[in-house]
C-alpha cells in the first residue's frame, strides 16, 4: 500500500468494528492537547537559546542544534509515523508519543550537558510526531461513514484555532516559564502534558482491529507483529526517505561540505529509484507526480512556511535586537497576530472557499511583507502591529485552506501519510527562510537584512496566488460532501544559524 494508492470508495464507507459511527466529540480534547505538543515546543524554546547558551557556555552554532534536532526528527517522522496509523489505528502511535513527549521532558529537565539537551529535543519530535495524523485518521474515517457533518467541521476549527493560538503564544509562554523557573522549566512542562495526553487518549481514542483499517495490506487477519509491520511499512523507502531530506536539510542550514551535496544527490536518486521499484513503495512516486492539485497543494505549504518562519524568527530576532525590546516585549508584540489569525479562522473556516482563502491570505501577507518593507527602528507601534495583522490574516486563511484542499485530494486510505508529508513541505519551507535569514542577517538582525526578508516574505505571497489562480481544481466544488477540513498544524519556528545574540 503507496502514500497516494487508491481504494473503492465502498471499502472507505464500510462500518468500522472499533470506531462509532460519526466523530465522537469527546475525542477533542486529546486530539487538542496531543496537536499543540508539537508547536509548543517548538516555539518556547526560541526565548530559552540565550539562556541555555550562557549555562553550558556555548555559541549560538551550537545551541541552534536544540531546534535543529527537533526540526530533523519532526520532518522526517512526520509521514512515517502517519504511514504507522494508517496501517495499526492511532490509539498505539498516540499514546507511545505521549509517553516519549514525557520521557523528554525529564530528560531535559535534568539534563546535565548541552548533548543531553539536544536528545531530549530528538525524543520531542518523535513523540509529537503521532497526534496529527491520528487526528486526520479518526476525522476522515468519521465523515467517510457519516457524510458531511458540520459538528465535525466546529471541532476541526476548533482545533485549527488552539494550534494557531499556541503558535504564536508560545514565545510568550516560554518568557514567562523561564522567567519563573529557569529554562530548564520549559522541559518539565511536558510532564503534565504528557501524563494528561496518557490519561485522555486511553480513555477516549478507540481501540481497532485490522478490519477497521481501509488498507488492502491490513486485511489479512494476521496480527500486527513488528516484522509484518516492518515489511508493510517499506523500511528501506523510509530511511533512504530520511537520509535525502536529512541531507537536504544540512545543506539548507549552511552546512555545505561537498559530500552532505553529493550524499543528498546520491540518497535521493537512490531513493526515487527503489520507491520506483518498490511493490509497496512508502511513497508511490508515479501516483503522486501525477496529481497535480496536491502537488499544487505541497507547494504553495511550502511558500506560506517559508514566509511564515520568516515572520515568526526573523521579525522576533529585528524586535529584539534591531528595536531593542526585550523577550517578554517582543512576544507581547506578537499577540496582535495570534489573535487575528485566531479570530480569521474562526470567522472563515467553515465557509470560506479554499481559493477565496488562499487568494485573500496572498493579499494579506503582501500587505504585511509591504509594511516591514519600510519600518524602522524608530517607527511607531501601531505601524508594527498592522504588519502582524497582516500576518495574522495570511496564518488564519491559508492554514485552514491548506488542510481543505488536502483533505479532498489524499485518499483516506492513506490520510494519514499524506497529512505527515504536506508538514514535511512544510518544514522545507522553514529550513528555506533559515537559509534566507542566516544569509540576510550575515551582519546581525539589521534594519536592512528585515526589508530584504520582507520582500522574499513578499515574494512568497505572489507566488502563492500565481499557483492558486493556475491550480482549475480549486475553482470545481469535491464531487460529494464527506470531506471536510483537517487540523491545521501550527508552524515550528526555525532558529538563525550562526546567529550571534
Amino acid at each position: 500500500m503507496s502514500l497516494l494508492h487508491r481504494h473503492p470508495a465502498a471499502r472507505r464507507d464500510a462500518p468500522l468494528a472499533g470506531v462509532p459511527t460519526g466523530y465522537d466529540r469527546r475525542l477533542t480534547p486529546a486530539l487538542a492537547l496531543g496537536s499543540l505538543l508539537n508547536p509548543i515546543n517548538s516555539s518556547m524554546i526560541a526565548v530559552a537559546l540565550v539562556p541555555i547558551g550562557l549555562a553550558f557556555g556555548a555559541p549560538a552554532a551550537q545551541t541552534v542544534w536544540l531546534v535543529t534536532a527537533l526540526y530533523l526528527v519532526t520532518a522526517v517522522g512526520q509521514p512515517v509515523v502517519g504511514r504507522v496509523v494508517d496501517l495499526v489505528g492511532p490509539r498505539r502511535p498516540y499514546l507511545v508519543g505521549a509517553a516519549l513527549v514525557g520521557v523528554a521532558g525529564l530528560l531535559g529537565a535534568l539534563a546535565p550537558s548541552l548533548g543531553m539537551l539536544v536528545l531530549a529535543r530528538a525524543l520531542l519530535g518523535i513523540g509529537t510526531c503521532a497526534a496529527y495524523p491520528a487526528a486526520m485518521w479518526l476525522v476522515r474515517r468519521a465523515t467517510d461513514r457519516s457524510g458531511e457533518d458540520r459538528g465535525v467541521a466546529a471541532v476541526l476549527t476548533i482545533l485549527a484555532v488552539t494550534n494557531q493560538v499556541t503558535m504564536i503564544v508560545g514565545p510568550t509562554l516560554g518568557g514567562l516559564l523561564v522567567g519563573v523557573g529557569g529554562w530548564r522549566a520549559i522541559f518539565l512542562v511536558n510532564v503534565p502534558l504528557a501524563v494528561a495526553c496518557l490519561v485522555l487518549g486511553g480513555l477516549r481514542l478507540p481501540r481497532t482491529t485490522a478490519a477497521d483499517r481501509t488498507s488492502d495490506d491490513m486485511r489479512d487477519g494476521t496480527q500486527d507483529d513488528l516484522p509484518r509491520l516492518a515489511a508493510r511499512l517499506d523500511v528501506l523507502g523510509v530511511l533512504l526517505f530520511a537520509a535525502a531530506l536529512t541531507s537536504l536539510m544540512l545543506v539548507l542550514v549552511g552546512a555545505t561540505p561537498w559530500w552532505v551535496l553529493a550524499a543528498t544527490v546520491v540518497t535521493g536518486a537512490w531513493f526515487a529509484r527503489h520507491e520506483l521499484r518498490a511493490r509497496r513503495p512508502f511513497i508511490d512516486l508515479r501516483l503522486l507526480a501525477g496529481n497535480r492539485p496536491l502537488l499544487l497543494t505541497y507547494a504553495r505549504a511550502l511558500l506560506t512556511a517559508t514566509a511564515t518562519y520568516a515572520f515568526m524568527f526573523g521579525y522576533v530576532q529585528w524586535l529584539e535586537q534591531g528595536r531593542g525590546l526585550s523577550e517578554a516585549a517582543a512576544g507581547l508584540l506578537m499577540l496582535p497576530t495570534s489573535v487575528v489569525a485566531v479570530a480569521v479562522a474562526s470567522a472563515t473556516g467553515r465557509r470560506a472557499p479554499v481559493r477565496t482563502a488562499l487568494l485573500v491570505g496572498s493579499v494579506s501577507l503582501l500587505l504585511g511583507g509591504a509594511i516591514l518593507a519600510v519600518v524602522r527602528p524608530e517607527s511607531p507601534t501601531w505601524l508594527l502591529v498592522l504588519a502582524g495583522v497582516g500576518i495574522g490574516g495570511m496564518q488564519g486563511l491559508a492554514g485552514l485552506a491548506h488542510q481543505k484542499a488536502l483533505a479532498r485530494q489524499a485518499d483516506a486510505a492513506t490520510v494519514g501519510a499524506a497529512s505527515g508529508l504536506l508538514r514535511t513541505f512544510m518544514y522545507l519551507g522553514a529550513l528555506v527562510s533559515t537559509a534566507a535569514i542566516a544569509a540576510l542577517y550575515a551582519d546581525g538582525p539589521t534594519t536592512a537584512g528585515l526589508h530584504d526578508l520582507a520582500l522574499a516574505m513578499a515574494a512568497c505571497a505572489v507566488a502563492v496566488a500565481a499557483l492558486t489562480l493556475g491550480d482549475r481544481s480549486l475553482r470545481r466544488r469535491p464531487a460529494t460532501a464527506r470531506t471536510v477540513p483537517a487540523p491545521v498544524p501550527a508552524p515550528v519556528p526555525v532558529p538563525i544559524p550562526g546567529e550571534n545574540r
